[in-house]
């Protein structure tokens, strides 16, 4: 009897986890949501480079999708995620092992 209930919030955790997976939550991460919707690379690599800059951090571009920024190597990501009805453009920078 306890069965039909158990299932449905397994899925519902399930899917949190996998939501906030996606959209980057995770220990160590930065993210960013700019204010534009950046389709050309080289313009969105530098509004993340002034973002970060303007929060005080050292960055510098290595190229394919490497930054390093405060002596940390890290990756971007791009995500594109509907909010609302708004495509909401979001940036990731993952720490790289």
């Amino acid at each position: 009897m306890y069965f039909y209930y158990i299932i449905p919030i397994i899925m519902i955790i399930g899917l949190f986890l996998l939501f906030n997976w996606l959209m980057g939550y995770k220990k160590g991460n930065i993210i960013i949501d700019l204010d534009d919707r950046y389709i050309n690379y080289s313009e969105y690599i530098s509004a993340i480079q002034k973002k970060l800059e303007s929060e005080g951090k050292d960055v510098e571009y290595k190229g394919d999708r490497r930054f390093i920024i405060d002596g940390k190597k890290y990756m971007f990501i791009e995500r594109n995620v509907s909010m609302g009805g708004v495509p909401l453009q979001r940036t990731i920078l993952q720490p790289e092992k």
